[in-house]
């Protein structure tokens, strides 16, 4: 399949989460999902010849669209690592982080990665094709009730128990190895009005664990709070729930749980100031980019 920067990811809520950044044109910024690399692109637009941005990603895929520019560095890691990298670089702090999380529009779109049961494909769905184990790795080796929380905690699948014994008789029968092997075994306790609903939330729970997204975005949030300096901001799109708790904890109290922490007099104690509510893409631009239906972009501002 021919992949262009174009093509590999439509960005979302592109001028709405660059707008959110209020970019300073000798800012120092971070894009901590690169993919085909148009909110950076659109990033570097808005900065002066001292600005500087860094940009994430652990795909090879996405190495194809680095941007030639004396103002870009492209970092070829998970986001998690962002407190490690910015340290190596010499970076004490940033004036701006933007992440568009989730899947990209390649990922789903690329039939020999197994991120979607469009395709027939070896269910792989890491992010980084270079290291971890795969959708079938946890099909085929986890218990029944490790399957069971997956299912349950990442997929928010009612049911989770029934899946996961389903997953252990038939892998006692052959290895679960494709897309094609998965839908086989999961659609018969899908209904017929919600199984592409609930068919994707398998796929969704796999995904996440795969690639422990859950546990690498506390850690990115956590960075990015430390290196953002006062009047920095955080613009941050999510796809679903899980995800989107997560932002709005960090954002709202300063903290993934969304424990909150007051002072003397009662107030809340949390370095950011949210900038806005909730902001989600336009009719016309959910038509024209599908994937984009279920964004929600979040941005704060550091304070303290």
């Amino acid at each position: 399949m021919m992949t262009t920067a174009e093509t590999y990811h439509i960005p979302v809520l592109l001028k709405e989460s660059v707008d959110g950044l209020n970019i300073q044109p000798d800012g120092i910024y971070i894009d901590v999902t690169f993919g085909g690399g148009g909110h950076s692109r659109e990033i570097l637009s808005r900065l002066g010849k001292s600005g500087h941005l860094y940009s994430f990603d652990q795909d090879a895929d996405a190495e194809k669209n680095i941007v030639s520019d004396d103002r870009f560095t492209f970092v070829r890691s998970n986001f998690r690592y962002i407190s490690n990298w910015m340290r190596y670089y010499g970076v004490d702090h940033i004036d701006g982080l933007l992440g568009d999380l989730g899947v990209s529009s390649h990922h789903f779109d690329d039939e020999t990665r197994g991120f979607s049961f469009r395709f027939d494909a070896p269910l792989d769905m890491r992010m980084n094709k270079r290291a971890g184990q795969t959708a079938a790795d946890v099909l085929n080796n986890y218990t029944e009730e490790q399957l069971a929380d997956v299912f349950y905690l990442y997929g928010e699948l009612k049911q989770a128990r029934r899946l996961a014994k389903a997953v252990v008789e038939y892998r006692r029968q052959k290895a679960i190895a494709t897309t094609a092997d998965l839908s086989e075994l999961v659609e018969p306790m899908m209904r017929s009005e919600r199984e592409k609903k609930d068919l994707a939330r398998v796929y969704q729970a796999l995904r996440i664990e795969v690639n422990h997204e859950m546990d690498a975005l506390r850690d990115m949030l956590r960075g990015a709070t430390q290196l953002l300096a006062e009047g920095g901001r955080m613009s941050i799109i999510t796809y679903h729930s899980l995800e989107d708790r997560i932002v709005k904890n960090v954002m709202k109290a300063g903290n993934a749980e969304g424990r909150i922490e007051q002072d003397f007099y009662g107030r809340i104690s949390t370095p950011f100031r949210l900038v806005n509510k909730v902001t989600t893409p336009s009719e016309e631009e959910q038509q024209q980019n599908p994937r984009s239906r279920s964004a929600k972009l979040r941005i704060a501002e550091k304070i303290q």
